[in-house]
């Protein structure tokens, strides 16, 4: 009997199902066929509405133009988060997508900004940072040359429901059957337990040879049939609650997405074209849910559309993200709080990675476990980048802030905060999404500063170095005159259909 993975069942839609089903058809819709189930009444919780550049991977793989991408999910650009109150009440600092300054080959910029403030100088870090102009002024335009110096790389903010209803659109285009059911059992094979066909509530079975699990965090095929388990991790990120609601369209449409720290939790404002999206993640040992409302509502740009809705999530992993014959995709898989705007980027790096390991003749344990492993070291990296948001902060005002700054962090965190705060060190780690940049801000932002700097910063004098920083912040902001407002370029775009 062949072991060949000829037909593959997706199980739920939303952003997770649509985006595999839609890189499966794109990939391999020669060589297999694709099913997805899903039912039009289970709700799409859909607060993934912020992403990272990654996204553009995805898109341009699929073809995709970003003149009707912008078009049909309502986007808009995204360079950046900005966060408030996070170090401390008051204070405000950017995590963008850029890099700031110009890298040597063995010492990178901050190690020479790092010297100068150490000097006496002033000088801001982000005014080296072409994404933190831009997004300061509003402006936007891609910035296509050959100096890095002016690279200016960019995400998007969209309405995640439109954006994977025009997921389905291109899927079904190209082969993707869709069914409408709901699960209401399995049919498992004898002795390995493997899953071999979906039960419909109405009798009808839906057979493949791999299944994928997009059902959200319910985990109807990961772990209700399979029993997988989870790795809870919410003694590191105690946040057990988020709270959405739309609001009326801000009148400038910024191009980063804001994240303000409140007593215990944080509030995310996503400018979408058509509206905005608001959400607080807190803390349900520290905030009722109408205290949540109440803080959510008192803070928003514009008046709400909608009554806010509850989603309760435990942040954590399935422990196998592949286990058996079933792959875990989206919120199945595991839950981090979308802090950094890492959701729809883990849907997206699961499918990427199991095409890199899709089975041919048949699933072997080699597959499986090199794509668990990948998977775990992936989500843990970005679970300490996260973590290090709430930990490094000098916040006094309330219990939930105290606790957090006196976490025991894991052992690899830890490990990289003291290397930084040592001499300004970071090494990448394989399989880590954030960049050197990204950990950089993040740890400055945070108040972690560097108490020595790398000896090639010692090179020039004095004068020198200021002179060198001087002239560089000038080239970086050079391009500023010439980018049009962020509301001109979405406008252009959409009325160009190029």
């Amino acid at each position: 009997m062949s072991n060949l993975i000829r037909k593959v069942v997706i199980l739920g839609g939303g952003t997770a199902g649509w985006m595999t089903a839609a890189l499966l058809s794109k990939v391999l819709g020669e060589q297999i066929t694709i099913e997805l189930v899903e039912s039009e009444d289970i709700g799409i919780i859909g607060v993934g509405e912020a992403t990272i550049p990654p996204i553009q991977l995805v898109n341009s793989v699929l073809g995709i133009e970003e003149a009707d991408f912008l078009r049909e999910t309502k986007a808009t650009i995204k360079l950046a988060i900005r966060f408030e109150n996070w170090r401390a009440i008051g204070d405000s600092y950017y995590h963008t997508f850029g890099t700031a300054g110009r890298n040597l080959a063995f010492a990178s910029f901050h190690h020479f900004w790092n010297r100068a403030r150490k000097l006496g100088s002033t000088t801001d870090y982000w005014d080296f940072d072409l994404n933190y102009l831009a997004a300061r002024e509003g402006k936007f335009a891609p910035t296509r040359g050959n100096d890095p110096v002016w690279d200016m790389p960019y995400a998007y903010h969209f309405d995640s429901a439109l954006y994977g209803q025009f997921l389905r659109r291109y899927s079904e285009a190209r082969g993707v059957t869709r069914t409408e059911g709901l699960v209401a059992d399995v049919t498992r094979a004898a002795g390995v337990g493997d899953i071999m066909a979906l039960v419909l509530r109405d009798g009808r079975t839906v057979a493949g040879d791999l299944f994928i699990d997009c059902s959200g965090a319910r985990g109807v095929l990961i772990q209700q049939q399979l029993g997988t388990g989870y790795e809870d991790w919410s003694h590191w990120l105690p946040c057990d609650r988020a709270m959405a609601v739309p609001s009326e369209r801000f009148e400038k449409t910024l191009p980063f997405t804001r994240a303000i720290a409140h007593s215990a939790g944080w509030q995310w404002r996503i400018p979408l074209q058509h509206r905005n999206g608001n959400g607080l993640v807190y803390s349900s040992r520290h905030y009722s849910d109408d205290e949540a409302a109440s803080i959510l509502l008192g803070n928003l740009d514009s008046p709400a559309l909608d009554d806010p809705r509850i989603i309760s999530f435990r942040t954590g992993r399935a422990r196998r993200q592949w286990n058996r014959n079933v792959v875990a995709v989206g919120l199945s898989s595991g839950f981090l709080e979308p802090l950094e705007s890492t959701s729809i980027y883990l849907i997206q790096s699961a499918i990427t990675r199991l095409l890199h390991l899709f089975p041919h003749a048949g699933i072997t344990p080699d597959l499986v476990n090199e794509y668990n492993r990948q998977s775990q070291i992936e989500i843990e990296l970005i679970r300490d980048f996260i973590i290090l948001h709430y930990h490094a902060n000098a916040r006094r005002d309330s219990a939930f802030w105290r606790t957090m700054r006196m976490l025991e962090v894991p052992d690899r965190l830890a490990r990289k905060i003291a290397l930084f705060h040592g001499n300004g060190t970071l090494v990448q780690d394989q399989y880590d999404i954030f960049m050197e940049p990204s950990w950089v801000q993040v740890m400055m932002g945070q108040g972690i500063m560097p108490e020595d700097h790398h000896p090639l910063a010692d090179g020039p004098s004095e004068a020198e170095l200021r002179e060198q920083l001087a002239h560089l912040a000038e080239l970086k902001a050079r391009p500023l005159a010439k980018l049009p407002s962020h509301d001109a370029y979405l406008s252009q775009m959409i009325a160009s259909g190029r």
